[in-house]
This record gives C-alpha cells, structure tokens and sequence, in this order.
C-alpha cells in the first residue's frame, strides 16, 4: 500500500485509515454496520468493506455517511485526501509503478497514442477502461485514477513534464465530445506552475522519438529509474548509464518539439476542432430527425381522405 512521505505531502492517509474514522463515527452514533447500509442504501458488505480498507468508496458514500453520521464532513473531506490508486487490484508491475509516483520529486514522460493517465478527464479513463471491465470494478478504477493525480495539483506537487506524441491528441477516444473535454482538461492543467506539456508534432522531420513511451523518474534522495511498458508487463532500469541516455535522448526531444505555448495553441485549435465537429454532428443528427417528419407529413396529407372540393354549377340562361 501506498503511503504518503513527510516531505511533499498532506500525511499518512490511507483506506485503512478511512475505514476507521467510519467506523468510529458509526459506533458512536449506535448503528450497526447494517442498519447504516440501510440508510445510505447499500450493501451491509459494502459498509463491512470499507471499514476493513479493502474497498474503494465513492464521494457520495463519504457524504451520505456524512450527513447520516453527523460528522460535519469529515469523511468527505478525507476521502478526497486519499490516494485510493493502490487498493485497486493492479499487476504488481504497475502497482510499484503508483508507489514511485505517489513519492516522485520530479517525472518526466513521453507518450504515444493515449494521454498518460495522470493528465485524462473522466470520462477518458473511463472509455479506456471500459475496453476491460466493467460495473464496480470499472468505476473503481476511474476513482483510483483520478485519486493517482491529486498529488500533482497540490501547491506543493513534483515536477511533471510531458511529451505527448500528437498521435495523443488525435486518437480518438470514445468521441468528439470526450476529445474536447480532454483538451480543455490538458490546457487547464498546463498552466500550473509545476506542469509543462509539450508536443511532439507528426510532421516535423528530423525529430528523434523514443522507441515508445517512457518516463523519467527522480525519487527522494536524487535516486532515479527509467521506466517503459511492453504489451502486459512494466520495465524498471535504474542503471546510471541507462538514465543518462535515455535522459539525453528526451532533453533533445523536447529541445526540438512544439514549446508549451505553441503546444497550448495546437491542443486550443484541435479542441475547437472536435468542439465544431461534435456540433456539426448534433446539427446531422437533428436535421436526420426533422427529415423523416417531413416524409410522415407528406405522406399523411396524400394519404388522408379525400374531400370533395364544392364547385359551382354554372347558371342556364333564360330561354
């Protein structure tokens, strides 16, 4: 399990932790485990879960427990202070990856063809996701993801600079609408004081990329590891030699890419793309529904009965 250092952080707060003041609050107040399931409404397992710190809750369980407990929103509070990335099932590999993260004084990353999970909305991740769970092992995941960044955005936050390959930003990830919230999230976050994001644009020549995505991690204590992925596993290489490579490597790379403000403008222009797209699409969609009516109309007016339309008989003239 993950915990927080003294040096760039809030504290120990951990799910066990969680699951104790809610189980404090809980007793004082004189309800059993199922008689709190009741009310929220949930499962008693699920109330048992996560006071035992083996379940993830979500912020509307924090606040209904919350309100029904009378704790003046402690549990809220708390929950949003907890890196719930670790309690989630994750390959060992990358678990001691979310470990490194939770402790790095800086990190440094290119990225192909998905945004890094430390920058993604939502509604990204959960597109992503979705391609390998579902229910509440999916929403579960989503939570744990976006609790992995709150330490990024904390005054106190590591360095963090990104590469992103522009295949990122054009890979289209469960539609135009998501890409543009995506965006929009990428030139928010772009503009704290501890993040810069850059891009490596597909069209310019002589610009020399990884092999594939990495990061560049530098821990408490000036100790540093390269990391990488392969199809199902995660690398760990904190060879001197091997870092200092691939550490030339990226400072050209980023020497040579877009620089943060031309990269905001790219990401700007691509974002009223999918925004223009997407309404265009709503105006397809509208005018796809409106033509049909059209036809039903037409069709009831030829189809009704038909009403004789009076005519006047001419008058004979007088013999």
């Amino acid at each position: 399990m993950s915990r927080r250092n003294a040096e760039g952080s809030t504290g120990v707060t951990t799910a066990a932790v969680f699951g104790e003041v809610l189980k404090h609050f809980r007793e004082a107040t004189g309800l059993t485990q199922e008689a709190l399931a009741a009310q929220i409404p949930c499962d008693r397992s699920h109330v048992a879960r996560v006071e035992a710190g083996t379940r993830v809750p979500t912020d509307t369980f924090a606040k209904s427990c919350d309100e029904l407990l009378g704790t003046g929103g402690v549990l809220l509070r708390l929950w949003g202070r907890i890196d719930w990335y670790p309690q989630v099932e994750h390959p060992d590999w990358f678990r001691r990856r979310a470990e490194m993260d939770a402790v790095a004084v800086s990190l440094r990353e290119y990225q192909e063809r998905v945004i890094p999970g430390l920058l993604q909305t939502e509604d990204y991740a959960r597109a992503l996701f979705s391609r390998l769970v579902s229910g509440d092992e999916l929403e579960e995941r989503v939570r744990a993801r976006l609790s992995r960044q709150q330490r990024l955005w904390a005054e106190a936050g590591p360095l963090y600079v990104v590469v992103l390959d522009e295949s990122c930003l054009r890979n289209i990830v469960a539609g135009h609408a998501v890409m543009r919230d995506q965006c929009a999230h990428l030139l928010d976050v772009g503009r704290r004081p501890n993040v810069r994001i850059q891009v490596a644009p597909s069209d310019r020549i002589g610009l020399v990329r990884p092999s594939g995505s990495m990061s560049l991690i530098r821990l408490p204590g000036g100790h540093e590891w390269v990391y990488s992925e392969s199809l199902d596993r995660g690398h760990f290489n904190d060879d001197p030699a091997v870092f200092s490579r691939h550490s030339q490597t990226y400072d050209v790379l980023r020497a040579d890419a877009l620089s943060a403000p031309e990269s905001a403008a790219l990401i700007s222009d691509l974002m009223e793309r999918y925004e223009h797209h997407g309404q265009a699409r709503t105006q397809r969609g509208e005018l796809d529904q409106e033509q049909p009516q059209r036809r039903q109309r037409r069709k009831l007016r030829r189809g009704g009965p038909r009403i004789p339309r009076h005519r006047s008989r001419p008058r004979q003239q007088e013999p």
